[in-house]
């Protein structure tokens, strides 16, 4: 074998050398072939088949003359691939070899070896299928979902997760108008766009029957001549981002609404007022047709301590107060043609109150006319009121402690001849009644702490309180006027029964001598009464003047008796026995 010295090729010297022709025969392969005798060695090559030669010489081919050998012995055409590592990396040969044939079909020992490098090709496929793979298995997992709509407008795709609660196999087939809430309200609806579309919102009605939002996106599929025959695209499911979206709306907006209505109480100087504006606050910001406040008194006693608005056949609220202790949220029952909305308020988690509010329920009490946002808001409300509540009844108690005698819990001096007594006298000059005022003192009172202690004098004061709530009425005033003196006020009274009620007072205290400091000198009242006339003009302070004077008059005489005092303006004394 010799090398061509203006073409470089290998060829024969020998024998049944190969003519030129076989050289222009290897030339026009594009990429590697050589021809080799029975024995494998290389006896032609074209440029790109040195590589080959070489290859084939080490040894470094050995796939190659099995093939050969399987050629000659099948005279057949023989193609197999052939993996070969270098120093780059992997080489995949993809060999055929062709036996050469007499004219008789026999083999003639020359075999054409051709080569073609299909590595580029194989890593391709490979790079391929894993795209599709890798393509295949993020849209499985994603949370979003593919999609594609035919030219009949039905789903002819849908990714193996499905959407919106059905499977895919459920939703091919389907006209997505059906599956959409308000469907005619999107122009275009983006699985029927003809043109492309990003990131418009949809509401879905889902398997389970709720509002789904999904985010979509798509393409339009056209033919060749221009005629839209599909769509696809891809839906992603924001639902939980819209409801988080709504829930911090609705937060600011009840936190908007009970700022309103707070500050509306804060702003209230008078305590018994707060809750009126509450009410009047509370109606308004919620919309409600009314509203209603109760303060709890007793175990099972409420009291209306404010409303506002729409008060009619708003009756029967007692059996929504009973169910207050069992339920523990909001909650809403109908009452007439209202749908009312109530809860307790609490102070350090006791019930100190309620409140309701109402608002037209068209369906008669048999749906929820209040969002379940209002429901929060009026829990945050109830939290408020509870505050307010417990402020009230502080108020009431700092009013009441001011008001009444420390010791006996009767009414003391200040309450009754700044509050209580002006208000009596108006009521009386609108009604024309008369009343009576009695002043009474205890009688050597002062011997019972001297010898007994003022322990005992205690208890001696505390026997003359019961006895005056005792022989008293209800709406009759009792004062402690200060150490041992006391009035009793008692409307409506004439002067005949004025008489004997003193009487009976008299007889009654009776009761106080076992507290006397000694027999000598028993503990017992002396009682001045003064009656006043309406028509007679009198003013309080000489009322309470003759009534003083009359009781003086009476400890003069020798004390343990009464005198009533002349009527105003009489010129005598003042007092008659």
């Amino acid at each position: 074998m010799s090398k061509d010295s203006s073409t470089g090729e290998l060829r024969s010297t020998e024998s049944g050398s190969y003519p030129d022709s076989v050289s222009n025969l290897l030339d026009g392969y594009p990429d590697a072939a050589v021809m080799v005798d029975a024995h494998g060695n290389v006896t032609n090559a074209n440029e790109k088949g040195a590589s080959l030669k070489l290859l084939l010489d080490h040894g470094q081919a050995a796939a190659v003359p099995a093939m050969i050998e399987q050629a000659v012995a099948t005279k057949a055409i023989v193609v197999g691939p052939v993996l070969l590592k270098g120093q780059k990396g992997e080489v995949l040969l993809e060999i055929s070899v062709i036996p050469q044939l007499d004219e008789k079909g026999v083999a003639t020992g020359a075999q054409l070896v051709l080569s073609h490098d299909v590595t580029m090709e194989r890593n391709l496929r490979t790079a391929l299928v894993e795209s599709r793979q890798r393509y295949k298995d993020l849209v499985e997992v994603s949370s979003d979902f593919a999609w594609e709509v035919g030219a009949d407008g039905t789903f002819s795709f849908v990714s193996p997760g499905g959407a919106i609660g059905y499977t895919a196999d459920q939703l091919v087939g389907k006209k997505p108008e059906d599956l959409v809430a308000d469907a005619d309200q999107y122009d275009p609806l983006p699985f029927h766009s003809d043109r492309p579309m990003d990131n418009v919102e949809v509401w879905m009605i889902s398997a389970s029957g709720k509002e789904t939002c999904v985010l979509a996106s798509c393409l339009p599929l056209s033919s060749n001549d221009g005629e839209w025959h599909g769509a696809r695209g891809v839906c992603r499911d924001i639902t939980e981002d819209r409801n988080r979206e709504a829930a911090l709306r609705n937060a600011q907006e009840r936190e908007q609404l009970l700022g309103y209505i707070v500050n509306s109480i804060r702003n209230e100087m008078d305590p018994l007022s707060m809750l009126t504006n509450a009410a009047s606050a509370t109606c308004q910001a919620l919309g409600a047709a009314g509203c209603r406040i109760y303060r709890r008194m007793a175990e099972d006693e409420y009291l209306v301590a404010a409303e506002y608005g729409d008060t009619q056949e708003i009756e029967g609220m007692n059996g929504l107060l009973g169910r207050l202790a069992e339920e523990l949220k909001p909650f809403v029952t109908g009452i007439g043609p209202w749908g009312v909305l109530s809860t307790a308020t609490h102070y350090r988690q006791e019930i100190n109150g309620a409140i309701c509010i109402w608002k037209a329920d068209n369906e008669e009490g048999g749906g929820n006319v209040w969002h379940s946002n209002m429901e929060i808001l009026i829990g945050d409300v109830a939290n408020q009121i509870g505050i307010a509540n417990e402020q009230i009844a502080n108020h009431e108690r700092i009013i009441n402690l001011s008001r009444t005698d420390s010791m006996t819990g009767l009414l003391n001096r200040r309450a009754f001849f700044e509050e209580e007594l002006p208000r009596r006298f108006k009521r009386l000059e609108y009604n024309g009644q008369s009343a009576a005022l009695m002043y009474l003192d205890m009688d050597n009172f002062k011997r019972v702490n001297d010898i007994h202690g003022h322990q005992r004098g205690d208890e001696a004061i505390m026997r003359l309180r019961d006895m005056l709530l005792e022989y008293s009425r209800p709406g009759d005033a009792i004062v402690r006027m200060g150490g041992d003196e006391f009035a009793l006020w008692m409307d409506g009274i004439a002067a005949d029964v004025a008489s004997k009620r003193v009487s009976i007072l008299l007889e009654a205290s009776k009761c106080l001598a076992e507290y006397s400091g000694d027999d000598e000198h028993p503990l017992g009242v002396s009682i001045g009464v003064a009656l006043y006339d309406p028509i007679s003009g009198e003013d309080m302070e000489s009322l309470v003047a003759r009534a003083d004077a009359a009781m003086y008059m009476v400890k003069n005489d020798g004390k343990g008796g009464f005198r009533i005092a002349e009527p105003a303006g009489n010129n005598s004394n003042g007092v008659s026995a």
